[in-house]
């Protein structure tokens, strides 16, 4: 409530409602309350399918066929029913919305607590994605060069991460999520395409004479660290969380048909794609290569060259629509600090300044980083494991209180423990790969 004193004294009370609402309107996660139930579920395709999925053959190798099996089905499982949660508490309060992650666990925290439980994890996979979309995009952008040139003059991988990067710097100024459905789209369908020929073309290949499911290393700690960085690369495949209620914003909402309906329907379309896509991709890309299959599955792929080239463009164009998906809710934060607490003007030229930055940023770390697959596992473990796996059910504990010993609080306890399982011990075996890994890179090659 804001008080405004006239001349002659007297004083009037104004309600701040219609400024929150002019910045709302401007801010890219709700600045646009029609989406679809279709945009839901290519919005979630594009940001679950994402680089997480050339990993996962890797991962099978570093787990094993039957902890590597009951892992991603377990995982696949266990996020789809946390979707569910979040989907259901986006508007648990009546009249009230919670449009952003941090919201729904400030509700359940605290104002304080909440921010700073949720916002630092949640950013941390944000950006964390994008670095990784970076490095991504770079590396088969590359790689089409490589298969398409063979002859041409060798290209660093610094050029081709900046190449994908300048893309990347005139997408975000697209205003909001509703206008990077035909972005998101084009990554959605790119994400069918590229994950079935990664498991089509190793199925044409064909299990190779000298293919071994043997452990990938060679001493029992690489084995112990190999099995602990395997679980980080699959809790990054199941990353989607983190953008679900920013996307459910965006659809309109009434008494006679909440959100939530139109969100669940597009959701669960969703997932059942990424289980179509994943669970091919890693059994099959194990089955043909083995414990010596490469951290990026199509790496290991070189024939039919055409076919691989052109699955190294979709993973590219994937990637453009996936780091968009991912970034939008940065920049909805880091807009919404500047405006509400920095008291900046919001316009085109903030817009520009902040969304250029973020993606200056990404890219350089992008290229003073490029390990994919140990970045896939550090981040999998520390922050996507407590967004995607367990804060969802804490949250549900707290808010929709299920009786105490029920199924409900026991299946939720159950995913609390696995899921702080996979935070604690998944990132310990991806940091000892960096460590590696360091003794031989050579930074900004």
């Amino acid at each position: 409530m804001e008080v405004v004193k006239k001349e002659n004294g007297e004083t009037v009370k104004k309600e701040n409602g219609e400024s929150d609402k002019s910045i709302n309107d401007w801010l890219p996660v709700t600045a646009n309350r029609e989406g679809k139930w279709w945009y839901a579920a290519i919005h979630n395709v594009t940001g679950m399918v994402g680089a997480g999925i050339l990993g996962l053959p890797y991962a099978m190798s570093q787990l094993g066929w039957s902890p590597g099996v009951t892992i991603l089905l377990l995982s696949w499982a266990i996020t789809l029913y946390t979707l569910w949660q979040m989907i259901e508490m986006h508007e648990v309060v009546p009249g009230k919305r919670f449009d952003r992650y941090h919201e729904l666990g400030q509700y359940a925290f605290g104002e304080k607590l909440g921010l700073w439980l949720v916002v630092p994890q949640q950013f941390m996979v944000q950006a964390g994605c994008d670095i990784v979309y970076m490095v991504t995009g770079g590396s088969s952008l590359m790689k089409f060069y490589n298969i398409i040139s063979p002859n041409g003059p060798p290209i660093k991988l610094t050029y081709f991460i900046m190449i994908y990067a300048s893309i990347q710097f005139f997408l975000s100024n697209l205003p909001n999520f509703n206008s990077i459905a035909g972005v998101s789209l084009a990554a959605a369908i790119m994400s069918l395409s590229y994950s079935a020929i990664a498991w089509i073309a190793s199925a044409l290949k064909g299990i190779q004479p000298d293919t071994s499911y043997g452990p990938r290393y060679h001493t029992s700690a690489g084995q112990i660290f190999g099995f602990l960085s395997g679980l980080g690369t699959v809790a990054f495949a199941f990353s989607g969380h983190n953008i679900v209620l920013e996307i459910q914003a965006t659809i309109p909402s009434t008494l006679q048909k909440p959100s939530k309906i139109a969100m669940w329907k597009g959701s669960l379309l969703a997932y059942i794609i990424v289980g179509l896509c994943y669970f091919p991709v890693a059994f099959v890309g194990y089955l043909v290569f083995g414990r010596l299959v490469e951290d990026n599955v199509m790496m290991s792929l070189e024939k039919p060259i055409w076919l691989i080239a052109a699955a190294n463009l979709f993973v590219v164009i994937h990637v453009i629509g996936s780091y968009q998906v991912f970034a939008m809710p940065v920049f909805d934060m880091l807009e919404s600090f500047l405006v509400l607490k920095m008291k900046c003007k919001p316009g085109r030229m903030l817009r520009l300044i902040t969304r250029s930055t973020y993606v200056g940023i990404t890219m350089f770390i992008g290229i003073a980083f490029p390990f994919f697959g140990s970045l896939l596992s550090v981040l999998g473990g520390i922050a996507f494991a407590p967004t995607s796996f367990y804060l969802p059910c804490i949250i549900w504990l707290i808010i929709c209180k299920p009786k105490k010993y029920s199924a409900s609080w026991f299946l939720n306890w159950a995913f609390i423990i696995f899921g702080t399982s996979l935070t604690i011990l998944a990132p310990i075996g991806a940091i000892r790969d960096i460590i590696v890994q360091c003794n031989t890179y050579k930074f900004f090659s």
